[in-house]
């Protein structure tokens, strides 16, 4: 019998100065995730609806980002989850998905933390490429602009800032 093996997990989390509702929106709806997730986000909140993010607008359909993704499960202003796919460079792994849960909580009346929670993951190849990827794009990029988005205003994406240096997500 094979030895039993911890399953791979990304955890990132971040705390943001912005309230409950305010993260809750950014997340929930196209309108607040175009403001730090990616340029063009198609969003239906509600189980089995669309959580589609496009990060390269020009690219041909199916290889704009995370398309035909689909909201699994939505807790208001607490929880929700939504199925992930591998960038169009690892087309072995973007066939199939992952699973992403996002919780908030309170810190303050206008301070909220986000913990991510990315599993699902196979091992070796493309895997292991794939979760390398999501361990640097979810703690170096997608939560710090998250924070950034209410810190200093919604990302221009023409110009998106670089935070890959910012050493306060984990």
């Amino acid at each position: 019998m094979p030895e039993s093996r911890e399953e791979r997990v990304i955890l990132g989390e971040v705390v943001v100065n912005a309230t409950l509702n305010q993260v809750w929106e950014a997340w929930t709806t196209s309108a607040g995730a175009e403001t730090f997730f990616g340029p063009q986000c198609q969003i239906d909140p509600r189980p089995g609806g669309s959580y589609a993010v496009y990060f390269d607008l020009d690219a041909e359909p199916g290889k704009r980002g995370a398309e035909g993704m689909i909201l699994m499960a939505l807790q208001r202003e607490q929880m929700l989850s939504f199925t992930w796919n591998a960038p169009p460079h690892l087309p072995n792994v973007r066939r199939q998905m992952t699973h992403v849960m996002i919780r908030l909580e309170p810190v303050a009346r206008s301070k909220t933390r986000v913990v991510l929670r990315h599993d699902g993951w196979g091992t070796g190849g493309e895997w292991d490429q794939a979760y390398e990827y999501f361990e640097r794009a979810w703690k170096k990029v997608v939560l710090p602009r998250l924070r950034y988005r209410f810190d200093v205003g919604p990302v221009d994406w023409q110009h998106p800032p670089d935070l890959s240096l910012d050493e306060d997500v984990g």
